[in-house]
Formats: C-alpha cells, sequence, structure tokens
C-alpha cells in the first residue's frame, strides 16, 4: 500500500510529457504577444528613423494611421474567437494552433517588405490577418491544458502556460529599441519575432499533441494519470465530438456570465495600461526612450514573477485543503482585480513630480493583475471540461472588443498627453470597471463542472431547453 502511494505520488509530481506540452504552450503564447505588440514598439522607428538608425525605411504616418494599425489587429482576432474554440475541439488543438501560429509568422517576417510595396494600407491588411490566424491561440490552448492537465494541477501548470503572455512582452518591449537601434534596423524586429515563431512551430510539430492518446511517447502510467483524472469530471462516456455543443446553456447560466464579465474587466485595464504606459512614461513622467522602453518592460517583468508566487500559494493552499477550489478562484481573482483597482486609484493622484511613485504604482497595478491566471483564466475548464476552448474562445472574444474600445476611450478623454487631470479620467474608469468585473464574479462565479459539460450528444428536435439552476 505504502509502495503504491509513493508511485502515484511520484506520478503526480515527476516531470512527465504533460510538463513538456505546457513548456510548448508558455512558447506559444510568448511567441503571439511578442508578434502582436511588435509593431506598437516598431512603428515609432518606422515613423521616426532618424532616431533609431536612419540607414532604413521612414514613413510619415500621422497619428491617426498609426492608431489605425495598431489596432487593425483586433478587428481580425475578434471574429475566429468562437470558430477557433470549436475548431479546436474537432480537429484537436495542436492542428489548429499550429496553423495560426505558423501563418502569422510568416506574415510577421513579410512585414518590412509590405510596408515598402504597398505602404501603411497594406501593412493594415496584413495585421487584420494576422489577427484572424492569432485568433485560435487562447481557444486552443485552452482547449489543449483540458485535455493535458489534471485537475489538481491546473493553477500551477495553467499559469506556467498563460505566463508565456507576459514573457514574450517583456523581451519584445526590453529589446525592442535595441534592435531599432541596430545595424539590422526596425526590420529585425519583424524578423526576429517571426523567425523565432518558425522555430515554435518546427518543435511543437514534432512534439506537440493535442492528447495524451496522440502521443506514441508517453508513459503508460502519466497517461493513465490523467485520463482518469479527466474522467473523474465527466458525467457522461459519451465522444465529445458526438456532444451537441449548448449554446443556450452557455448564455444562460450565471456563472459563465460573470466569467465574461471577469475577463472583460481585466482586458479592458490590462490593455489600457499595455497600450498607454509608453506614452504616459514621456509625456506625464517625462522619462527619455531608452528608459521607456525598460520601464514600459517592467510592470510586465513584475506580473510575470508574480505569477508564479501566486501559483507556489496556490499550490500551498492546495496541499493542505484549507481552502475549496471556488473560493481560491474567487481569492486570486480579487487580488488580481481590486488591489490594481487600489493601485490605479492612488496612481491618478501622483503628480507629474513623483515619477517613482507612478513607476511603483504601475508596476504594483499589472503585477498583482498576474494572479488572475490562478482565478478567472482558468475557469472555463472548471466549469465546462469539454467545452473549454469554446467558452475561452466567447469570454475572450467580448474581452478583445474591449482591448479595441478602451484605447479608442482614452484617445477621447486624453486630449493634451501632458495633462495629469485627464489621465485621471483614465485610471478612475478602470478602476471602476475592474470593481463591477470582480464583484459579480464574486456573487455568481462558480468552479464546480455545470451540468451543461456533458449534454445529450442529439439534441431533441421538440424538447423544450432547459435552463440548470446555478449552486
Amino acid at each position: 500500500m505504502v509502495k503504491n502511494r509513493r508511485f502515484e505520488e511520484e506520478q503526480e509530481h515527476g516531470l512527465g510529457i504533460r510538463h513538456l506540452q505546457t513548456f510548448l504552450f508558455f512558447f506559444a503564447l510568448a511567441v503571439a504577444y511578442a508578434q502582436r505588440v511588435n509593431l506598437s514598439v516598431a512603428v515609432v522607428a518606422m515613423t521616426d528613423a532618424a532616431e533609431a538608425n536612419p540607414h532604413f525605411p521612414e514613413y510619415k504616418w500621422p497619428e491617426k494611421t498609426k492608431s489605425l494599425l495598431l489596432s487593425s489587429f483586433f478587428w481580425g482576432y475578434v471574429l475566429t474567437q468562437v470558430p477557433s474554440g470549436q475548431l479546436a475541439r474537432k480537429f484537436g488543438g495542436k492542428i489548429t494552433l499550429l496553423t495560426g501560429l505558423s501563418i502569422c509568422s510568416v506574415l510577421n517576417i513579410l512585414t518590412p517588405l509590405f510596408a515598402k510595396l504597398g505602404g501603411w494600407q497594406l501593412v493594415c491588411a496584413l495585421r487584420v490577418v494576422e489577427g484572424l490566424c492569432q485568433g485560435v491561440v487562447f481557444p486552443s490552448v485552452h482547449t489543449l491544458l483540458s485535455a493535458w492537465v489534471p485537475p489538481n494541477e491546473r493553477p500551477v501548470l495553467g499559469t506556467a502556460a498563460y505566463a508565456g503572455n507576459q514573457f514574450g512582452t517583456i523581451i519584445m518591449l526590453a529589446t525592442s529599441g535595441l534592435l531599432a537601434s541596430s545595424s539590422a534596423g526596425w526590420p529585425s524586429i519583424f524578423y526576429i519575432s517571426g523567425g523565432v515563431g518558425c522555430i515554435w512551430a518546427i518543435l511543437f510539430f514534432i512534439w506537440g499533441a493535442s492528447s495524451p492518446a496522440h502521443y506514441k511517447k508517453i508513459s503508460t502510467e502519466e497517461r493513465k494519470m490523467i485520463e482518469m483524472a479527466q474522467a473523474s469530471e465527466a458525467t457522461s462516456e459519451q465522444p465529445k465530438e458526438q456532444m451537441h455543443t449548448p449554446w443556450l446553456s452557455f448564455f444562460t447560466s450565471p456563472a459563465f456570465l460573470a466569467l465574461i464579465a471577469s475577463h472583460s474587466a481585466n482586458n479592458w485595464g490590462f490593455w489600457t495600461l499595455l497600450t498607454e504606459i509608453p506614452s504616459y512614461m514621456k509625456n506625464v513622467l517625462g522619462k527619455d526612450i531608452k528608459s521607456n522602453a525598460l520601464l514600459s518592460a517592467l510592470p510586465y517583468a513584475a506580473m510575470f514573477v508574480m505569477s508564479f508566487i501566486f501559483s507556489a500559494i496556490a499550490m500551498w493552499l492546495n496541499k493542505r485543503n484549507c481552502i475549496s477550489t471556488v473560493a481560491s478562484r474567487k481569492l486570486f481573482n480579487s487580488i488580481g482585480l481590486w488591489v490594481p483597482m487600489c493601485a490605479l486609484i492612488g496612481l491618478a493622484y501622483v503628480s507629474s513630480d513623483q515619477s517613482n511613485l507612478a513607476v511603483i504604482l504601475l508596476t504594483i497595478t499589472v503585477g498583482f493583475n498576474g494572479s488572475c491566471y490562478l482565478g478567472f483564466q482558468i475557469n472555463h475548464i472548471d466549469l465546462s471540461p469539454n467545452f473549454a476552448g469554446i467558452l475561452m474562445g466567447i469570454t475572450n472574444c467580448v474581452g478583445n472588443i474591449m482591448s479595441i474600445i478602451a484605447p479608442l476611450l482614452v484617445g477621447f478623454i486624453v486630449n493634451n498627453e501632458h495633462d495629469v487631470e485627464q489621465w485621471r479620467v483614465v485610471f478612475f474608469i478602470a478602476a471602476g470597471i475592474y470593481l463591477v468585473g470582480n464583484g459579480l464574479f464574486i456573487i455568481f462565479g462558480r468552479a464546480n463542472v455545470q451540468p451543461w459539460n456533458d449534454p445529450p450528444s442529439k439534441p431533441r428536435r421538440h424538447s423544450t431547453p432547459q435552463v440548470e439552476s446555478q449552486h
């Protein structure tokens, strides 16, 4: 008995193929975010080559054109969120993730050529297509995590995978200035981010898999451990492919609607800061371009580190069984949204001559947001392992509509980028949205598998949809 228990513990905590897959997911998200933010940092050098490297093309794009280019990615991104969740369930997360990021990586490499041949119009079209391709990323990764990660390891491995978001952002923000001023110039920003994506695609093609059943070299013990853990959440034995997607149940579930609200609130604050921190640092805090790049990356470095600290705390709480899963999700989500909310309110009253305090509050705001990886970010899998990718597609679609609206609202409010009071309004709005989003998650959020996770394989033609009660 003792020997068997020891063997089970080794299987649970030892390194296995599921950890290799998690690393590949981390790398995929790092590549995706690096390619997502590379234009926002490259466009500075593209429109002011004299300050970076005058030997490369310079484009006289006005501010409106630059804003159009920066938002064009999300036009395509929101369109493929929900369909890609369905595709990932049908064909496997590996195929959808590999296809989307491979195409996006090639397009990144072609960006300088497109800018030369077709100007901002062709670059804009290219970014829309990149957004369409990257729309598969989160639904695919969520589908893959639900297949590979046992329920008790979701906080740790889920956080490890999604930390790739911040890693890619950090690397791109921190190195962009050096790349733009190097002998390779601003085109190297696109060549390197696209080239690294192609390397990832090769590695994932060789070692990636949609599920343990599709990976030939996985040990029998690890495969059984994962599949038994997955089976413990299912109430039906029918194959996933035969399950009817319960759309009505999704949108009549208070738990899922609260998840949408929380995801949307997070995206509003996150993308407001990601797109506006460089401008705030330059115009309000008076930071020069070189320090601006490093200081812009600092909050995301803090988020990367803090996400692992919160993950360790969650694992410690889980081992001691001193907190329920739903309480854990709400606790960490509250830390991830309400601590930043308080920091944003403080930031709203920081004057322009208190730049160090402003940097500290910005770092707290973004750093503590990493706690959300243990909150709403993995709650989709809690509610429905069978439809986790589709749920992520829906919430990410709505959330990224917020990502489009938030910077546009900032542009409407901040007419004078040096005016502290106008930035105060921006921070108050983000803080208020954080308050409401997490409040709804606390009230209505759940962490148990919902009844609609296992719907009938074929819906009855004349049956009336039954709305399950949430407990």
